[in-house]
């Protein structure tokens, strides 16, 4: 307990908790699914539909900069993420990005016919490239365990996730991208269990494509907007299929044939959920004035803690995730028999992680909002629940829609 509170005291970040709704009793662990609320955007919110929509209306497509957000706020994204302003666009969900990044891919390699992704990869990916697949003849999944050592020159695609969903492991995606370029072939980046959290150099790595969502670690809001990061060199080359009227050169021109703009907007689609987009504000404005190397630092100190505890205090949980800090993300993951009814417990007691199939306890930790004393509380707590067998209470037993 000194450790922590000596921790905590020494820490760059801890006055940034009270720029978030964290529940009275609560520690939340679960970043990394949704991130917390900042207190800020209940204002902006306010405004956006108090003022532009109520009172702007249409005039608030000009007036409130509304058309212009998804550039705009690709922008203010773009250094977190290691882009260059140009590159990142705002707008629509993860996997309808990656639907588009897949085929801006295949654009950039139409002679190759091969889309190699991990067998671990999130099954939402790779349900977007069967969709791929059933709507052009000739192309192929293909997965592997290591994708370092699969890549060769039938490759048009490689499909890597930053951090691993059910373990937090980190992939050498610098090094997955270098190997891709030798071999001829484009890497998209799904950064959904990074961006806002650790240190992402897409540009220093000489990266392609990226997609991710902002309502995890950017704290952008459930079902918030997710982005699209097309490297720079590849906009006056690269094309996708979804040729919506926001991606037309001249939108409100409109013409009868399709003309893609120049740069990154060729990515947009239809009418984007500007509620949404005003709500993400928030979270945006918190993470671009941070140094993503202190945010990193922290999130170290964080997991490795609690990894600490739990293996001294809590003995029948089994890591699943890379002991070494520098090998796994902001997340750190247990395995139990009895994964689901034990976070079940833990959430009625006021720790909130989530479970993974198939007995996988996960936890996010946040360095924005977390102390070393969180993870001390939760311990403590877990510890509990285990040794008095709390999480056999058959309430814990029954699995609700979303777990």
């Amino acid at each position: 307990m000194q450790k922590a509170k000596a921790l905590d005291a020494a820490d760059p970040l801890a006055h940034l908790r009270e720029a978030f709704f964290i529940p009275d009793g609560m520690i939340y662990l679960d970043g990394n699914s949704l991130g917390a609320m900042p207190k800020a955007a209940l204002g902006i919110v306010s405004e956006a539909t108090g003022q532009e929509w109520a009172a702007g209306l249409i005039t608030s497509w000009n007036k409130a900069g509304w058309f212009d957000l998804p550039t705009v706020y690709g922008d203010r994204l773009a250094p977190v993420i290691g882009a260059s302003a140009g590159e990142v666009a705002i707008c629509d969900s993860t996997s309808i990005n990656l639907y588009k990044a897949l085929f801006a891919g295949l654009s950039l390699r139409p002679k190759r016919h091969v889309i190699l992704a991990e067998n671990s990869s999130f099954p939402t990916d790779l349900y977007m490239v069967e969709g791929v697949l059933a709507s052009r003849e000739g192309l192929q999944m293909r997965l592997v365990e290591d994708l370092l050592s699969a890549i060769d020159e039938t490759v048009a695609v490689v499909l890597v996730n930053h951090v691993d969903y059910r373990t937090g492991a980190l992939a050498p995606v610098e090094a997955i991208t270098a190997r891709a370029h030798e071999m001829g072939a484009v890497v998209i980046w799904d950064l959904c269990h990074s961006a806002g959290v650790l240190p992402v150099g897409l540009n220093a790595a000489g990266a392609d494509l990226a997609i991710g969502c902002t309502y995890k670690y950017l704290n952008g809001g459930p079902g918030a907007p997710a982005f699209i990061y097309c490297a720079a060199r590849h906009l006056p080359h690269v094309s996708q299929p979804l040729s919506g009227w926001w991606g037309h050169a001249k939108p409100f021109a409109f013409e009868p044939g399709f003309a893609p703009d120049a740069g990154i907007r060729k990515f947009l689609c239809g009418t984007q959920p500007i509620l949404s987009f005003r709500a993400l504000e928030a979270g945006l404005e918190i993470i671009a004035a941070l140094d993503m190397a202190a945010v990193r630092a922290k999130s170290q100190s964080l997991t490795s803690l609690f990894i600490e505890l739990v293996e001294a205090g809590v003995p029948a949980l089994t890591l699943a995730s890379p002991r070494d800090a520098s090998q796994r993300g902001a997340q750190v993951s247990f395995s139990h028999e009895h994964a689901y009814p034990i976070v079940q417990a833990l959430i009625a007691r006021g720790v909130v992680g989530d479970f993974r199939m198939p007995n996988i306890l996960r936890f996010g930790f946040s360095p924005l909002y977390l102390s070393h004393m969180d993870v001390v509380r939760a311990v403590a707590i877990l510890r509990d629940i285990m040794q008095n067998d709390t999480w056999k209470d058959a309430r814990f037993q029954t699995r609700g829609a979303v777990t």
